[in-house]
């Protein structure tokens, strides 16, 4: 009667404690990928920011005019949480001429989930995105005379 009892406890408990673990690597890795595509959509934002605060800055100039992107960039990035040493926000192309296209490029470094099992080359991922936008050809206050006709080159 007692070896009938015990053949039904074969691998219970074993297979909980592995369920656990389970759950709970998967968890950290969903957390870690989640912060990725949260940087990434912070990134985005940052630039389509800085992209239209430059097309539109009631500036003459350049310099100001990257100034005040890049300021806007970065009180977007803090406001959604991710304004963090090695952020960097940068002009790729683009002057404050009329109808030029700008385009600004936001970088953010996410740190990447080191588990001593995951041998992983990465020690940081780097969320970017880019935007462009157009400075408008009807706007007083840029350097040209008069409105210009916009080209699809630009």
């Amino acid at each position: 009667m007692s070896k009938a009892r015990q053949e039904g406890q074969v691998g219970g408990l074993e297979a909980v404690a592995f369920g656990m673990l389970v759950l709970v690597m998967g968890v950290l890795i969903i957390g870690n990928a989640w912060g990725v595509i949260d940087a990434r959509t912070a990134a985005s934002q940052g630039a389509r920011e800085a992209a239209r605060v430059f097309a539109t800055a009631p500036v003459r100039g350049d310099a100001e005019a990257d100034a005040l992107a890049k300021d806007a960039a970065a009180a977007t990035l803090q406001q959604l949480g991710w304004h963090r040493a090695g952020t960097t926000v940068r002009r790729t192309e683009g002057t404050f001429a009329r109808c030029s296209l700008v385009t600004y490029e936001v970088e953010i470094p996410v740190p990447v989930l080191r588990l001593a099992w995951l041998r992983s080359g990465f020690s940081v991922f780097r969320a970017r995105a880019a935007h462009t936008e157009r400075v408008d050809p009807y706007r007083s206050g840029i350097p040209g005379t008069g409105p210009a006709v916009c080209t699809g080159a630009g």
